[in-house]
C-alpha cells in the first residue's frame, strides 16, 4: 500500500464515522440539489444540450493543438503575452519572473483550482510575496489554512458558527456575527487587498480560441476585480479549458451555472480578450495567460481516458457521489476531489501512488448520470484499475487472490468445496480488512447446487 494510499484510508475512515461532518454536507448539498431542477428548466431537452456541449468538447479536445495555437495568434494580436507551461514548476517560476519583474509585493486571486493544483499561494509567500483569496469560500479556507474542500464551493464543510468563529480568532470580530455580517467584514478587509495589489491572478472556466479571450464565471464580482483593477493580470489556465467559438458560450454558461450551483445564469459572466486597448479606461495594461499542461498531455494520449478532459468543473459529480458525500474532499488528499478526481488525478500525477482513488468508487454510476457533459465517469474509474493492472502496479498478494478467485468462479465444484461454516471461517480469517468495519460474513451451509438438487431432485453439471 503506497503512502497516499494508507493516508487516505485513515483520514476517509474517521470521517466516515463524524457525524457531525455528515450532517453539515448532507444539509449543504440538499439545498444544492433542492435547486439544480429548477436550473434545468431553461432547457427545454436538457440530455439534447448535455449531448451537444459533450461534441463540442470532443471536438476542441481532438483538434486541441491547433485550438490553442489559433487563440495564441489572436489574444497576441490584441497585446497579450502566452505562455507555455510544461510543468507546475515551469508555471510558477515564470509567474515568479513576472512578480520580480514588476516589484510586486502583494496578489489578490479569484477563485482558481489550478492555482491550487500549483500550490501557488504557499510558493509566493516564500518569496516574501503575499498571495490573497478574494473569494468568499477561498478567503475563509486561507484563514483556516486549509485547502478547498470542494471544486465549486470551497468552505462546503463549514456551518456558519464554525466561519464566525474562524473570524473571531483570525479577525478580532464578534463571534457572534450573521453571515451578512461575516461578508462585509472580509468585503472590507478585501478591497484594500485590490487597492494594494500589484498584479491579480485569475483562472479561466474557458478559453475561446476563435477570438483569443478568457471567460470568467463567478457569483461575487471578486473575479472581474481581480483581473481588472490591478495593473498586470497573469491568467493561469489548463489547457483542456477551451472551446472552439464564442457562440459555444451561450450552451456552456447555462450549463455550468445549473450543474454547477442550480442557477439560471451566475451573476458575472466576463470576457477578457487582451489588456487594456487605446481609448478604453478600465483594464490591466498588461495581461498574461499561462497555459498549463501538468499532466494533461497524459490523458490526451489515451484514447479512453480522453473524454475526462472534457470536464467543466461543475462540480455536480461531487454532489451526487455517496463515497464523497462520506468522506469528504480533504479525505482524497488531492486538488481534485470526487469522481472527476478519482479519474484524473491517477494520470496527473503517479498511477502507482493514486490508483487507490479509482477504488474508492461504488461504481453506481450517479456521476455518469449528471455530469454536464455526459462524460462516462463510472467506466473510466474502471478503466483506470486496468490500467494499475496493466502497468504491474498491482501487489504479488493482491494479483494471486484474483488468481485464486477466478479459478474457483469459473469451477462449480471449487465452489462447493467445504461447508459454509469453513468458507466464512476463511474470508473472515484471510480478508482481514473486510472486518473492519463490517461484521463478519456468514455462509450458507447448503449451496446452491445442493438446495436445486434437494428441490428438483436433479444434478446440476
Amino acid at each position: 500500500m503506497s503512502e497516499q494510499s494508507s493516508t487516505f484510508v485513515a483520514k476517509s475512515t474517521v470521517k466516515a464515522a463524524d457525524r457531525e461532518h455528515r450532517r453539515k454536507i448532507n444539509f449543504n448539498i440538499a439545498r444544492y440539489n433542492a435547486v439544480v431542477p429548477q436550473g434545468k428548466t431553461q432547457f427545454t431537452d436538457v440530455p439534447l444540450a448535455r449531448e451537444r456541449a459533450k461534441n463540442v468538447k470532443w471536438k476542441a479536445i481532438e483538434t486541441l493543438d491547433k485550438q490553442l495555437e489559433l487563440f495564441e495568434s489572436t489574444l497576441t494580436k490584441r497585446g497579450g503575452k502566452v505562455l507555455w507551461a510544461e510543468t507546475a514548476d515551469e508555471a510558477l517560476q515564470q509567474i515568479l519572473t513576472i512578480c520580480k519583474d514588476k516589484n510586486c509585493s502583494t496578489i489578490v486571486k479569484s477563485k482558481s483550482m489550478v492555482t491550487e493544483e500549483l500550490h501557488l499561494n504557499k510558493f509566493l509567500n516564500k518569496h516574501n510575496i503575499e498571495s490573497v483569496e478574494t473569494d468568499l469560500g477561498e478567503y475563509i479556507q486561507q484563514l483556516d489554512d486549509e485547502p478547498p474542500y470542494h471544486i465549486v464551493t470551497p468552505a462546503m464543510h463549514k456551518s456558519k458558527e464554525d466561519v464566525a468563529k474562524l473570524f473571531a480568532e483570525k479577525l478580532g470580530t464578534p463571534s457572534s456575527l450573521n453571515p451578512s455580517q461575516l461578508t462585509l467584514v472580509a468585503r472590507q478587509k478585501l478591497r484594500e487587498k485590490y487597492r494594494q495589489a500589484q498584479i491579480g491572478i485569475t483562472g479561466a472556466n474557458f478559453i475561446v480560441a476563435d477570438t483569443g479571450a478568457i471567460a470568467l464565471t463567478e457569483n461575487e464580482g471578486n473575479g472581474r476585480l481581480s483581473c481588472a483593477y490591478p495593473k498586470t493580470h497573469i491568467v493561469i489556465v489548463g489547457i483542456e479549458k477551451v472551446i472552439p467559438t464564442l457562440t459555444d458560450l451561450g450552451l456552456f454558461w447555462p450549463l455550468l451555472a445549473t450543474y454547477g450551483t442550480g442557477q439560471k445564469v451566475t451573476v458575472y459572466n466576463s470576457i477578457v480578450s487582451g489588456p487594456r486597448q487605446p481609448g478604453e479606461t478600465d483594464g490591466p495594461e498588461e495581461m498574461y495567460v499561462i497555459l498549463l499542461d501538468n499532466g494533461r498531455t497524459n490523458i490526451l494520449m489515451n484514447p479512453t481516458s480522453r473524454e475526462s478532459l472534457y470536464c467543466i468543473r461543475c462540480g455536480a459529480c461531487l454532489n451526487a457521489c455517496p463515497v464523497y458525500k462520506n468522506i469528504g474532499g480533504h479525505a482524497y488528499g488531492t486538488t481534485y476531489s470526487g469522481p472527476i478526481g478519482s479519474v484524473i488525478t491517477p494520470h496527473l500525477k503517479e498511477m502507482d501512488e493514486w490508483k487507490h482513488l479509482s477504488y474508492a468508487s461504488s461504481l453506481c454510476g450517479n456521476c455518469t448520470e449528471v455530469c454536464a457533459v455526459k462524460i462516462n465517469l463510472h467506466e473510466l474509474l474502471l478503466e483506470n484499475r486496468a490500467e494499475a493492472v496493466k502497468k504491474n502496479h498491482a501487489s504479488f498478494v493482491e494479483k494471486m487472490a484474483w488468481v485464486f478467485w477466478k479459478k474457483a468462479m469459473r469451477n462449480r465444484g471449487m465452489m462447493n468445496m467445504g461447508s459454509g461454516r469453513l468458507k466464512g471461517w476463511m474470508v473472515n480469517t484471510f480478508v482481514k480488512d473486510w472486518k473492519k468495519h463490517r461484521s463478519e460474513l456468514e455462509f450458507p451451509e447448503k449451496s446452491f447446487n445442493q438446495l436445486w438438487k434437494e428441490r428438483n431432485g436433479k444434478k446440476v453439471k
